[in-house]
């Protein structure tokens, strides 16, 4: 299949900016492509190589790319760079490169969607002596061979920035349209299995029976079940009555895999930490009693010395680090808290109601005092043992509380009512970075003020909502500096833009009408509460939606 019927729906999709507009685009798409070629169509509209859980990285920055640019093209790496700055997308810049190249250089191979697709892939498999030079040629054999578009589209799938709009919602409602099944039956398969890629082939081949046949697989990680935001205690219980309440912790949540002997950690971005937490993965082997079983449960770092809740960044390091892993595990050691299961020796429990998932979970279990433990959990229908239960997560430096109802299913990836979560603050708001100033004075070497966007879905963009500047310290502004400079994509004096990579938790005092900021919203004296980067992608930040809808909710009119 010609790598140029893809570049032609690229074009069509980024010029298109209706969620069903892009649908239909993709479906036509999706009826023209080979079906030994699906897999690898979804996966690159989707804008990757690989599925979102496999964890392999391409390990390609701005400076790589650039020089591959310049060897591919013909200009220096200062000419690139210059026309880098102007757009602000390395894709438009060898777009222009290539252009002025194919003046005088006629002949090219063509390129088909194997051999980018391949060559792409290869880049996260590099390693070792002489790894930047290889991963360079390989890039570049694609960008010699690419017409201008093409060599656009190559680039902005390698740096993860494809811009076209293209949202796993978009791509699940293409597949039912293109194959004659429902929406819902897509979702519910891609929730056990998350390869848009795969889910294509099987709706193609099979249909509706196939994609209903579609079951959880060990070593593989499913969409977990996501709580709502409720405004109070009281609301929750008026809700369910009888609920099981359950300590909110400040952490990472881990579903945890276990296949005889071989055990898997994963977050809910569905990454592999296993290697990052071999502690957790000796508690497995010793507190399971099953032989296969998926269960989960809420890291948390704790203090060597007080036994007391770390702040979830000092955690967050070590979902991060790569090396020295021995040393994280004595710096942040780690306590889980487990509160469900949803596979058992060869048995989904995802239709037993939750009082039951949890009382064979009770028995799975042999627990690890103060490091492999069950959730602390009260199940009531008083509203003061409730408020009691509630200052003792708080005072235990916890989040809050969930409130789970004891006859819920389990549904993945779904909000569906049935766990609610309740904090003492206002809601904060998960929003992503899209750009800074630099700052002054001692500050100078570093970026200190922060433009905030909430996600626009509709229009796949993000929109800005205000600036985040005080409330960091200097090792804070140092530490998040080094983070976004490598995605720096623009600067004007002072000011730089900044591809929406990482997410941050903010609180602030209210929500404004604002003419300044592209939402319409401004937050007043919004700061850092953590950022969320790791068990949070940019895709999964709070919406215009939800910023309007909390805005209202203070009593304002609009």
């Amino acid at each position: 299949m010609d790598y140029s019927i893809l570049v032609d729906a690229y074009e069509q999709l980024e010029k298109t900016p209706a969620k069903h507009g892009k649908r239909d685009i993709i479906v036509e798409l999706l009826e023209k492509t080979p079906g030994d070629m699906l897999g690898k169509v979804v996966l690159l509209v989707a804008g990757r190589v690989f599925a979102s859980y496999s964890g392999e990285e391409l390990g390609i920055a701005d400076k790589m790319m650039i020089r591959t640019i310049a060897k591919a093209s013909g200009f220096s790496d200062r000419e690139v760079v210059k026309k880098f700055k102007e757009s602000g997308d390395l894709g438009i810049a060898v777009e222009e490169c290539i252009k002025s190249k194919r003046q005088s250089t006629l002949s090219r191979k063509k390129l088909d969607v194997d051999k980018v697709f391949e060559n792409v892939q290869k880049l996260a498999a590099i390693g070792g002596a002489g790894s930047q030079d290889k991963k360079l040629n390989l890039i570049a054999e694609l960008l010699t061979s690419a017409n201008p578009k093409e060599a656009k589209y190559i680039t902005r799938t390698i740096l993860g920035t494809l811009r076209i709009g293209v949202a796993e919602g978009i791509i699940r409602d293409a597949i039912a349209k293109a194959f004659d099944v429902d929406a819902k039956i897509v979702e519910d398969a891609w929730n056990l299995n998350a390869d848009y890629g795969e889910i294509a082939r099987i709706a193609k081949e099979h249909g509706k029976g196939g994609l209903e046949k579609v079951g959880l697989e060990l070593g593989k990680p499913i969409q977990v079940l996501l709580a709502e935001k409720v405004p109070s205690l009281e609301e929750a219980i008026n809700k369910f009555g009888e609920v099981a309440l359950e300590l909110k912790y400040d952490g990472m949540r881990a579903e945890i895999h276990k296949k005889g002997e071989k055990i898997w950690i994963f977050t809910r971005r569905l990454e592999d930490v296993s290697k990052q937490f071999p502690d957790l993965v000796d508690f497995v082997r010793r507190g399971v009693k099953a032989r296969d079983c998926i269960i989960e449960g809420e890291v948390i770092g704790v203090s060597p010395g007080t036994g007391k809740p770390l702040p979830f960044q000092l955690l967050s390091q070590r979902v991060q680090r790569k090396y020295d892993i021995e040393k994280m595990v004595k710096e942040v050691p780690i306590q889980i808290n487990l509160f469900d299961i949803t596979y058992l020796n060869g048995e989904q429990l995802f239709d037993k109601p939750f009082r039951e998932r949890r009382r064979m979970l009770e028995k799975t279990i042999k627990p690890i005092p103060d490091k492999f433990q069950l959730a602390e959990q009260l199940v009531t229908k008083d509203l003061d043992k409730a408020n009691s239960f509630y200052q003792h997560a708080l005072k235990s430096g916890q989040e809050g509380l969930m409130v789970k109802n004891l006859d819920s299913k389990y549904q993945p990836g779904r909000r569906v009512g049935y766990w609610l979560k309740v904090k003492p603050t206002m809601e904060n708001l998960d929003l992503v970075i899209t750009g800074a100033d630099w700052g002054t004075g001692k500050r100078a070497q570093w970026l200190s003020s922060f433009i905030l966007a909430c996600r626009d879905p509709n229009r796949g963009k993000f929109l800005e909502c205000g600036m985040l500047g005080t409330g960091l310290t200097d090792d804070q502004f140092k530490e998040m500096t080094g983070k976004l400079k490598p995605l720096i994509t623009e600067e004007h004096g002072r000011r730089v833009g900044i591809k929406p990579r990482i997410v941050v938790e903010v609180a602030y005092e209210e929500i404004q009408e604002s003419p300044h900021y592209s939402s319409g919203y401004a937050l007043r004296f919004p700061r850092l509460v953590r950022e969320r980067t790791q068990d949070k992608g940019p895709e999964e930040a709070d919406t215009i939606a939800r910023v309007k809808e909390l805005f209202k909710s203070q009593g304002k009119r609009g």
